[in-house]
C-alpha cells in the first residue's frame, strides 16, 4: 500500500509538522496501526478509509503517535485532506468521522485547506506547584483545555520567554493528560502573527510537537478574547516552525493552512 509523509501547516518541505498518511480499505488491528505509527516515528500517523455514500461522513480517520492513539489531531487531518485532494481520491469538502465527531476539511482555490474543529473549553486553574520549574519560566495564568485536547495552557510573560524555553520534559508529564501549551502575545504583529506558542507532549511520546492544530482550538479562544478579534494567526515556534490561521466561530474553530507531500513510497509490512 502507499504511504506518504506530508509536512502540514507550511508551504515548504522540511518545515511545519510531518505526518504519515495511509489510505486503507478498512482499519486493521489496532496493534498493526500502532506499529506502523511507531515505525513512521512522527508526531502522528493518520489512517483513513472511505465510508459508504449517503452517511454522515465521507472517510473514517484515526490518529496514532508512536506511543498511543489520540482523540484529536489537526496537522495529520490537514495532511490527510491534502493527500485526498492531491491524489484525486476526493473532491471538494471532506467529512471525517473521528473520535472527536465529524470534522470538515474544505479546500480553497489558493491551495490552502480549512479545518472545522470543536473549540476547546477553557477553564482557569491555579498554576500548579512545580510547573514553573519544569517549564523553565513563570506562568502568568493557567487553563485546562478540556478532555479532547488534554493540555495545560499557560501564558508566559512575552514572546522571547517562549522562544527561550528549555523544559524538563519528564517533569512536565505530571501536569496534564497530554502536555503543556506555552504561549505569549506576539512582540511585533507586523511580522504577520498575533501570538506565539510551543507545545510539549511527553505523555504521548512527543517532547515537542512542531506545529499543533489541536492546540490552536484552545489558543484561538484564548487570544481572540484578549485581542478582541475572531480571526488571528499563530506562530508555533518550534525548530521547524509553522503558522496556523484561526477563526473563532463560537463552539467551532476554523484552522487554515497548507501542506506539501515530501515522501511517497510503499509499505510492505
Amino acid at each position: 500500500m502507499r504511504i506518504r509523509i506530508v509536512d502540514a501547516f507550511t508551504e515548504r518541505p522540511f518545515s511545519g509538522n510531518p505526518a504519515g498518511v495511509l489510505l486503507l480499505d478498512a482499519f486493521p488491528d489496532d496493534s498493526w496501526l500502532q506499529n506502523v505509527a511507531l515505525e513512521v516515528n512522527h508526531a502522528e500517523t493518520a489512517f483513513a478509509h472511505r465510508l459508504p455514500e449517503g452517511g454522515g461522513a465521507d472517510w473514517a480517520l484515526r490518529w496514532f503517535t508512536p506511543a498511543t492513539e489520540v482523540d484529536l489531531c489537526g496537522h495529520a487531518t490537514l495532511a490527510t485532506a491534502h493527500v485526498l485532494h492531491s491524489t484525486g481520491a476526493h473532491e471538494g469538502p471532506v467529512r471525517f468521522a473521528t473520535r472527536s465527531g465529524v470534522l470538515l476539511a474544505t479546500p480553497a482555490g489558493d491551495g490552502s485547506l480549512t479545518l472545522d474543529f470543536p473549540t476547546a473549553p477553557l477553564t482557569a486553574v491555579d498554576v500548579p506547584d512545580g510547573v514553573a520549574t519544569a517549564l523553565g519560566a513563570e506562568p502568568r495564568a493557567a487553563y485546562d483545555t478540556g478532555p479532547h485536547v488534554g493540555d495545560l495552557l499557560v501564558e508566559l510573560a512575552d514572546e522571547k520567554t517562549v522562544h527561550a524555553l528549555r523544559p524538563d520534559h519528564k517533569a512536565l508529564a505530571a501536569y496534564s493528560t497530554r502536555g503543556v501549551i506555552a504561549t505569549a502575545r506576539a512582540e511585533d504583529p507586523a511580522r504577520g502573527y498575533d501570538f506565539v506558542s510551543r507545545c510539549f507532549f511527553p505523555n504521548v511520546g512527543i517532547d515537542e510537537d512542531p506545529v499543533t492544530g489541536s492546540a490552536h482550538t484552545a489558543l484561538a479562544p484564548y487570544w481572540s478574547e484578549r485581542l478582541g478579534r475572531p480571526d488571528l494567526t499563530g506562530l508555533q515556534a518550534s525548530r521547524r516552525s509553522g503558522r496556523v490561521r484561526t477563526s473563532l466561530r463560537g463552539e467551532r474553530t476554523l484552522l487554515t493552512g497548507r501542506a506539501v507531500t515530501v515522501i511517497e513510497g510503499e509499505l510492505h509490512a
